[in-house]
Formats: structure tokens, C-alpha cells, sequence
């Protein structure tokens, strides 16, 4: 195969806080800072990687999580080939608006369904009440089964922007699921 390039764009979905700009700025080698100021409507940034040879160019769009801003993300969403869905693990209801966030993604992004990856980040904050892995599994398990006609499945992992904790990993695997769909024509370039 070929090596290409591509140029991705990605919304970073999720309630305010559960950390979108903290991943996001660990994935571009910002490190990651205790304190952190709401993001207002949208913010977004560009990080290149190579992913299987392939130079890989990330438009990353930070969608304010909170409900004030609901009406004026739908124009982000616009044109976005996959999204990372946040929750906070600490945070059981950021967990059970994902769907919320999905729906809205799809809705707007002018592709319909396109591949997603589930995180639950803050996981250095784990404890006993925390929203615990199976949970995350199963989520998406059930997910898969109404992504898979259009070619793909839904990915789970534990992150932490504090840490480092499968952040890379996370951004590279929905990478790989755009470029596979894009490959495979299930994803089109519009």
C-alpha cells in the first residue's frame, strides 16, 4: 500500500470539563496544566503525525460542552469525518450524555454516522464511584451494533491528559478508522 496524505477533521465532543482541550493539547506535546479556562463556542488547532506511513494532518475541533453553547456548535460539526466522544470517569452523567453528544455529531456533520471513539478520560482520578471500565465496554459494544453497516466498530479506551495515558494511541485509532473508511469508500470526501 501506498503512503498518503490525508487531512482529518475531528470534533472533540463532550460535557465542559471532562477534558477535551487538555487531551488535546497533550496530543500536540502542550503537556497538560492544572488549570484550564472554558472554551467558548469552538476552538480548534492542527497537529501533523504520521499513522502507518501515512502523513496525517488532524483539524481538531473543541466543542464547548456547555448548553449554552448547543446552538452555535451545529456549524462545527459541519464536514467532520470522525469525533472523539469525552467523559469525565469521575463524572457518571458525563458518561450518560454520550448519547446526547453522538447524536448531535451525526446529526450535523453533513456524513451522517461517521467513526467515533469513546474515552473516559481523568482516569489518574479513579475511585470506587467512578464510572468503571465494563461500563465503557459495553457502551460500546452496543454502539457497534448500529455502526457496523456502515463499516465500522466503536473503540473504548481510559485516558488521562494528566498523564499521558493512551492519549496518542486514542488520536492515532480514530485516525486509522477515517483512513480505512476513506479507503474503503464508506467515508467520502465532500
Amino acid at each position: 500500500m501506498t503512503a498518503a496524505n490525508y487531512f482529518l477533521k475531528i470534533a472533540l465532543c463532550g460535557d465542559g470539563a471532562v477534558g477535551k482541550t487538555s487531551l488535546r493539547n497533550r496530543f500536540m506535546g502542550r503537556g497538560f496544566r492544572e488549570e484550564h479556562l472554558m472554551t467558548i463556542g469552538a476552538d480548534f488547532a492542527t497537529h501533523d503525525v504520521e499513522i502507518d506511513s501515512n502523513k496525517v494532518t488532524f483539524q481538531l475541533w473543541d466543542l464547548a460542552g456547555q448548553d449554552t453553547f448547543r446552538s452555535v456548535r451545529a456549524r462545527f460539526f459541519r464536514g467532520a469525518m470522525g469525533g472523539i466522544l469525552i467523559y469525565d470517569v469521575t463524572r457518571r452523567q458525563s458518561f450518560l450524555n454520550l448519547t446526547r453528544w453522538i447524536e448531535e455529531l451525526w446529526r450535523n456533520s453533513g456524513r451522517g454516522v461517521v467513526p467515533i471513539i469513546i474515552l473516559g478520560n481523568k482516569a489518574d482520578l479513579r475511585d470506587s464511584n467512578s464510572v468503571q471500565v465494563d461500563q465503557g465496554i459495553k457502551y460500546v459494544e452496543a454502539l457497534t451494533q448500529k455502526t457496523r453497516a456502515q463499516g465500522f466498530n466503536v473503540h473504548h479506551m481510559e485516558t488521562s491528559a494528566k498523564t499521558g495515558l493512551n492519549v496518542n494511541e486514542a488520536f492515532n485509532q480514530i485516525g486509522r478508522q477515517i483512513i480505512d473508511g476513506l479507503s474503503r469508500g464508506t467515508i467520502k470526501l465532500k
